[in-house]
């Protein structure tokens, strides 16, 4: 069995999850955007994912989720919505099990060109591009996406506007 994460520098930990903040991007024709990642040493093995990463040292959620979105995407100068959904998530990543309690703001923005300016080293191994997505794609996708519902819950969004408060997802465990 895998060893259980170790809170190291730049990662906050509350009760043994590791605490996240993610994107819910969208640009003006209501793509959103996606990274593609996979497991450092198989390629193979990917998925798609929101933008975000965890909160570091003392900041906030909000602060971690614009951070991330940088350094992941280049993209700054967005505002942050609401907290659409939250949900916990355990999975195996990089060798180790990560507990995450992840909290999903929408944001938009009228840039669409993506360049990461400042991926860890463990994300350079495992991120491998970026994509808009429309929700027809998004329907339609074979691949690998997480939260594994966000088609569903991007046709939602479109559909109906933000909730009123956030959302809870069912936990997943990967």
């Amino acid at each position: 069995m895998p060893a259980e994460p170790v809170p190291t520098a730049g990662e906050a930990y509350e009760g043994g999850l590791r605490r996240v903040a993610r994107v819910v991007l969208l640009d003006p024709r209501d793509r959103v955007l996606l990274l593609h990642g996979h497991e450092p040493d198989d390629p193979a093995d990917d998925w798609w994912f929101t933008p975000g990463g965890g909160v570091e040292g003392d900041e906030t959620r909000e602060q971690a989720a614009l951070r991330e979105l940088a350094e992941e995407t280049g993209i700054t100068g967005v505002e942050l919505g609401p907290v659409l959904w939250k949900r916990r998530c355990s999975f195996l990543f990089a060798g180790r099990r990560w507990h995450q309690d992840e909290w999903y703001y929408l944001a938009r923005t009228d840039r669409t060109a993506v360049a990461a300016t400042a991926l860890t080293e463990l994300e350079r191994r495992s991120v491998v591009g970026a994509r808009w997505w429309t929700y027809p794609e998004l329907v339609r996708a074979h691949e690998t996406v997480y939260p594994t519902r966000l088609a569903e819950l991007l046709g939602t969004l479109l559909d109906e506007g933000p909730p009123a408060g956030p959302v809870t997802l069912d936990a997943e465990i990967v």
